[in-house]
């Protein structure tokens, strides 16, 4: 049941990406910009319905009161696609900076161009990143929520946490708050899998990091409060979904973070 389930999901969910995308855009691209911005949000919406409906696997979020007013960058934990879009609803008015090339990629590439999505060349080095930086601080200027992965790509539930510094230079030149993001998204809905598992998770909001400590010690902090609030969401979303089949990297995480409760018990 797990397979057809997936197989059904991933046919409607794919499906519901690019109908929406063909049947809306004569609105999309006449409307201003942030009523648009109302439909890849529904989009996000609708995807929560149906992995509710078709694989039974529902979420809940905690600390939404620490998203700060304003501008400022969001850092999740990043193990899955859905973790791309799973937040959209609730933010104002959020930007991401994309690899160039999905700017090339036909009507997704024209609705993230829409809502001035900043692309970048991940190789890209000296003038190039200024003009990102330039772009990201018009943008932020706006009231705008720069979402970021400090770890730059999907990385499997209870891997060991390889976090790019590039995160540290933001918070430096920006000078917003940077609020961290813990979850498990990657236990129900695996990088590189088309299975998808139900249950329940929870997504927690940490409270923000204000402007002004020492690039290092961000870094640290960071990194710090991130991985803690991982590891007990990992310890609670296993003991609550004791069928999901665990990776490799959450199995030995698990049983380090066990032996650590045992000792001080």
């Amino acid at each position: 049941m797990i397979a057809l389930r997936s197989v059904l999901f991933n046919t409607i969910f794919y499906a519901n990406l690019i109908i929406r995308m063909i049947v809306l855009s004569p609105y999309y691209f006449v409307v201003p910009r942030l009523t648009a911005y109302a439909i890849p949000k529904n989009w996000a919406r609708s995807n929560h319905w149906l992995m509710r409906m078709i694989i039974g696997t529902t979420f809940e979020i905690e600390g939404l009161e620490n998203l700060p007013d304003g501008s400022f960058i969001l850092a999740p934990k990043h193990q899955s696609f859905w973790d791309t879009y799973a937040l959209l609803p609730k933010l104002k008015d959020p930007v991401y900076i994309l690899k160039r090339e999905l700017m090339w990629i036909p009507l997704f590439g024209w609705y993230a161009k829409k809502q001035r999505m900043i692309p970048v060349d991940r190789g890209a080095r000296g003038k190039v990143m200024v003009e990102v930086l330039k772009r990201t601080r018009e943008e932020l200027s706006t009231g705008r929520q720069l979402i970021i992965y400090p770890e730059g790509t999907r990385r499997p539930p209870g891997a060991e946490p390889v976090y790019k510094y590039g995160i540290a230079r933001m918070y430096r030149d920006l000078a917003i708050p940077v609020v961290p993001v813990a979850m498990h998204p990657g236990l129900f809905w695996p990088r590189r899998s088309f299975r998808r598992y139900p249950g329940h998770f929870k997504v927690r909001i940490l409270p923000p990091i204000m402007p002004g400590m020492d690039p290092d010690a961000f870094f640290a902090h960071l990194i710090e409060v991130t991985e803690r609030a991982s590891d007990e969401l990992l310890l609670d979303t296993v003991e609550r979904n004791p069928h999901l089949p665990l990776p490799p990297t959450a199995i030995a995480r698990l049983t380090e973070l066990r032996k650590v409760k045992a000792a001080t018990a």
